[in-house]
């Protein structure tokens, strides 16, 4: 059973193993007889050297029948994947295999008719060698006749042509057909020369030389007519140095002529600036006497660049052409021909370089970059494309320097046009604090200090981001210029950042310094207005200075700090201007208050005064004012630190100056002769020193505490100037005691406060002839009343 099995499958592999050797031999590949094939590989079922009878008895003797079975189901299984996969090839590529068979026969088909044609051609081919072959054996005899007979006849149409030169020359000029005259003078020129010692040809050459004279004479009248346009003028030269005429005085005369045509395209340029500035000094509106108006910007460079430069370079062009770029080998007249037109067209760029600086200057009216950008663009791009048509000159950088310095122009004009909004917003706020009595109680809250410094800085603010963005259209990714190095870094950083962001918060500096100095309209500035400058110049150094230039920074792409103006310097010339208003400030309105002080003594008879009764109304105006001055100040700067306060403010002024007085009674009365003047010094030394004019910080109680130091200080001083009497000098210790109840609450230290009331106390008791003072209950009974 199993020999059976095994010889089965023998000749089973055996059939196999045949279309495999067929495949083999069809493809040449042959197997070394030589060297037997290894056991390993005859066992490999994927290999080239399989054997199925090695690979039974393998299995047989090294697996068990259960695991001969697997192996069946898993070959089994194989082969019908395999046979699937077959199948499935099969039907995919089955109409592949019925369209290759079908060409296959249509090229059979094509192929055997090709061949009969081919068979045909050949005996056609055959037939015509032959009988070209008689052909050339009957006329062999003829060929050199018949090739003079030729040459003669060439000869004679020649010599025609020539005996009727003359008329046709004629006959061309009466058509004004120039340019075949041209050609038939071209043509006969040399023959004409060379056999100029003939009788006959040297007459021909007479007649035609008459005609070329009259034919140029036609051609300069044309080339004199002003409705002639360039590409004509071309025509008329080019036919005249066929005719060989001078070429250094054709250039004379062609660039003359083609000036006069130039000179109209910039005659109406310079009328259109005449034009608008004509409406720019009547001021009525775009349409002026004549009823033209003006064209804008835009039109204007396209007029430019339509007209003018599209005339020059059809010139320059031409004249290349014409007399640059010709076949000659006078190397002398190239450069005597460069030089003119690079003078000629040299005079007229500069003319018109003139007109568009004119123009763009004129270009101010307009908040809105738009226009005219796109007008210098495409004023630029023209430039460059001129170039390329006169290498020897460099227009892109004239052109380049009218761009600049129109963009430092539209930079100069917005910072102008800040400094007015700046100084509209000084007025406004003006007039606000004219209308309002910010002294006493605000009723209109829009008109208070905080609401104005909020509209002032909001609305420069928003001013100086619009005119950000409208200089940004300079930078656009589609203007050809602004890429450019020369221009790009230059106009972002000096003109756009140093130029105008630096430039105006300077200018604002300067502005608030002036208010300081007393400079012509502003030694009348009101001190709310100092007060709010000094707060904004504040809010500068703190946000607003550092938000605007990391603003123009980001916008503008500027990475390089290192020559720019930094934010550090702007910000400590901000604090300085915002410490120098502050202190003015508290110097005016001290002034203010001790100009009242000082008038109330002065102006008192301070010895025949009679019993006190009541506060004086100066020393209420004084509450007042400083009270309004508080609440003025509190509106735009923080409390800040006070001092703790003792409990009983209002009482301890009198104890001291009880105290003076009692120091006073006995060195007064004694015996001793000691100067009343050395003990009041020596007093002093042991008392704290006050410094009047102490730098102000930015908060209220600083300022305050310097208005009211600078006020009692001057109080004190026109009192040592007075004499008093018994009634004088209570009348101080009335208005003292009643500026101890309120003035301490307004100062960062109440003793500095009792300090300087006890000095003036003092003083007047110093200066009093009859030196009683009131009791303190007294005192308090009538400052309560009043």
């Amino acid at each position: 059973m199993m020999a059976t099995t095994n010889n089965d499958e023998a000749e089973g592999g055996g059939q196999r193993r045949r279309p495999r050797d067929l495949l083999k031999s069809y493809y040449g590949i042959t197997e070394g007889s030589d060297v037997a094939p290894a056991a390993s590989s005859l066992c490999d079922i994927n290999g080239a050297n399989f054997d199925p009878n090695v690979y039974l008895s393998k299995l047989l003797k090294e697996r068990s029948l259960m695991e001969l079975m697997d192996k069946e189901q898993e070959m089994v299984k194989h082969i019908k994947t395999l046979d699937s996969d077959m199948q499935t090839l099969v039907y995919e590529n089955y109409n592949k295999f019925i369209s290759a068979t079908d060409t296959i026969r249509k090229m059979k088909t094509d192929f055997k008719k090709m061949e009969d044609e081919m068979d045909r051609l050949a005996t056609n081919m055959s037939a015509i060698t032959e009988f070209s072959g008689c052909i050339s054996a009957a006329l062999q005899d003829r060929r050199q006749q018949i090739t003079k007979l030729s040459g003669v006849h060439t000869l004679l149409k020649k010599l025609q042509f020539l005996f009727e030169l003359p008329a046709r020359l004629q006959k061309c000029i009466e058509q004004e057909s120039y340019s075949q005259a041209v050609r038939y003078c071209a043509k006969s020129r040399k023959v004409l020369h060379q056999y100029q010692h003939m009788p006959s040809f040297h007459g021909i050459q007479e007649d035609v030389k008459q005609i070329v004279q009259q034919l140029s004479f036609k051609l300069r009248e044309q080339f004199r007519q002003k409705n002639s346009s360039p590409k004509q003028l071309a025509e008329c030269v080019d036919l005249l140095l066929q005719l060989n005429e001078p070429a250094e005085e054709l250039c004379e005369e062609f660039l003359s002529y083609a000036r006069q045509k130039i000179d109209e395209d910039l005659a109406r340029l310079e009328q259109e600036i005449r034009l608008l500035e004509a409406q720019g000094a009547a001021s009525k509106g775009p349409v002026v006497a004549d009823g033209s108006v003006p064209m804008d910007i835009l039109e204007f460079v396209d007029c430019g660049c339509n007209g003018f430069l599209s005339n020059i370079c059809l010139v320059i062009a031409s004249y290349n052409d014409m007399f640059l770029n010709r076949q000659h080998e006078d190397e002398q007249l190239d450069a005597i021909a460069v030089k003119k037109l690079v003078h000629f067209v040299n005079e007229l760029m500069k003319q018109y370089f003139d007109y568009v600086r004119q123009r763009v200057h004129l270009e101010h009216s307009t908040g809105d970059n738009t226009i005219l950008v796109r007008s210098l663009d495409r004023f630029h791009r023209r430039l460059q494309a001129m170039n390329k048509l006169l290498p020897d000159t460099d227009f892109s950088r004239a052109g380049t320097e009218i761009v600049s310095k129109a963009a430092r122009d539209r930079v100069s004009h917005y910072l102008l046009s800040l400094m007015q909004h700046l100084s509209d917003c000084l007025t406004d706020i003006r007039q606000s604090l004219a209308s309002q009595n910010l002294v006493g109680k605000q009723e209109d809250r829009s008109a208070n200090p905080s609401a104005l410094l909020r509209k002032m800085s909001s609305s420069l603010t928003d001013q100086i981001k619009c005119v950000l963005s409208n200089l940004q259209t300079f930078i656009d990714s589609d203007i050809t210029f602004a890429m450019k190095p020369y221009f790009h870094s230059t106009f972002c950083m000096h003109d756009v950042r140093e130029g105008l962001v630096v430039a105006f918060i300077r200018h604002i500096l300067k502005v608030s310094n002036e208010f300081c100095d007393g400079c012509g309209d502003k030694i009348s500035a009101p001190p709310a207005l100092l007060l709010i400058l000094s707060r904004f110049c504040h809010d500068l150094e703190q946000s607003t200075i550092g938000y605007l230039l990391t603003l123009v920074d980001d916008q503008f792409l500027l990475d390089d700090s290192s020559k720019v103006t930094s934010s550090t310097e702007l910000r400590n010339e901000a604090r300085a201007a915002a410490q120098r208003l502050l202190n003015h400030y508290v110097q005016v309105q001290g002034l203010t208050i001790s100009q009242m002080l000082r008038k109330s003594v002065e102006t008192r008879d301070c010895l025949s005064s009679i019993e006190p009764r009541n506060v004086r109304a100066v020393m209420k105006r004084v509450i007042e004012d400083v009270t309004g001055i508080d609440s003025l100040v509190g509106q735009l700067y923080e409390e800040g630190i006070r001092t703790e306060r003792t409990s009983d403010s209002t009482r301890r002024s009198y104890t001291y100056s009880n105290q003076r007085q009692a120091s006073r009674s006995q060195w007064s009365y004694a015996p001793s002769t000691m100067d009343n003047s050395l003990m009041s010094n020596i007093q002093k030394l042991f008392s704290e020193k006050i410094e009047i004019f102490s730098k102000v910080e930015f908060n209220k109680v600083s300022v305050l505490t310097g208005i009211i130091k600078i006020s009692l200080k001057t109080f004190l001083e026109c009192v040592r100037l007075k004499t008093f009497g018994r009634y004088g000098l209570q009348q101080i210790q009335v208005d003292t005691h009643y500026l101890q109840l309120y003035l301490w609450r307004f100062v960062s230290d109440e003793n500095l406060v009792h300090l300087l009331l006890d000095e003036i106390v003092g003083s007047a008791i110093h200066r009093c002839l009859d030196p009683v003072t009131m009791e303190p209950s007294v005192i308090e009974l009538i400052c309560e009343r009043g």
